[in-house]
């Protein structure tokens, strides 16, 4: 029962995630522009307005909005236009996949106000998904996604530290992940004058730093966020797909390193702690 709830929630959610995505990006250039059309602004509301094609602007009927079998059925085109469609049905079923992981692997029992931390936690991974592919889109982290976000780490790390056995210790060790999953960032964004990397990745990672909790996990979180970026980026240099001084978006691999750190964190600093310590 849990596992088809978390299917169907993953779906419906995933397909909310492309249809945000879109729609921060359009009204962010449609508000840029001298005159706004005002009533696109209203339809591009998440609120107010209605599902529609991206190229044509058709309001689309409920046959068009099942979650990767509408797509299926359009063979990936707009019913209306013909146009392919720019929304990936990989996104709808990445974010089943990852609450079920998450559910299977959550380091601790699901109860009290463990379930609390779990629920906010599934809501992080519908923003961090979105994160992900607005930055892989369009290389950019948009603050109207990073503060929303931003309070829901805040809730799920209140809810962490007023539990804790040490809500002191709790709070400082947070404060600390805080500064060292921001901080690193910041001064290589200071250093470089926004060459190396960007503001929007310094937010991410203070955004990130508040939910992994620990300093060692934020850490564990950058290094694991780099490895995994070079493990893609290495193999697409050797063979020419990627030029040297092409730009990569960093912000998914650090929104990777985190649900790593999250789920599996704790395993792996123990290992580390035993093993290569020893």
């Amino acid at each position: 029962m849990v596992y088809t709830l978390l299917v169907i929630f993953g779906l419906c959610l995933g397909s909310f995630v492309n249809a945000l995505v879109w729609r921060v990006h359009e009204r962010a250039a449609e508000k840029a522009k001298k005159r706004p059309d005002r009533h696109y602004l209203v339809r591009l509301s998440m609120a107010r307005g209605r599902s529609m094609c991206p190229h044509c602007h058709h309001e689309l009927a409920a046959r068009d909005l099942i979650p990767v079998l509408s797509w299926l059925s359009l063979r990936g085109k707009c019913r209306y236009c013909h146009k392919a469609i720019p929304d990936s049905p990989a996104v709808e079923l990445s974010l089943p996949v990852l609450f079920i992981v998450s559910y299977i692997f959550w380091p601790v029992a699901l109860s009290g106000s463990q379930l609390a931390v779990f629920v906010l936690w599934l809501g992080l991974l519908v923003g961090f998904l979105a994160l992900a592919v607005y930055d892989l889109r369009w290389m950019l982290l948009p603050n109207r996604l990073v503060y929303p976000l931003s309070v829901i780490a805040a809730g799920q790390a209140g809810v962490r530290i007023v539990t804790a056995q040490r809500p002191l210790g709790a709070l400082i060790q947070t404060l600390l992940a805080v500064a060292v999953g921001g901080g690193i960032f910041y001064l290589l964004f200071q250093i470089s004058s926004g060459k190396w990397i960007g503001g929007g990745d310094v937010k991410l990672g203070w955004l990130l730093g508040l939910t992994v909790a620990t300093p060692g996990r934020s850490l564990l979180m950058i290094f694991l966020a780099a490895f995994t970026g070079s493990l893609i980026s290495v193999p697409l240099l050797i063979n020419g797909r990627l030029k040297r001084n092409a730009t990569i978006p960093f912000g998914p691999f650090l929104i990777l390193g985190a649900i790593l750190v999250q789920l599996f964190g704790s395993d792996i600093l123990s290992w580390y702690k035993t093993t290569l310590l020893r």
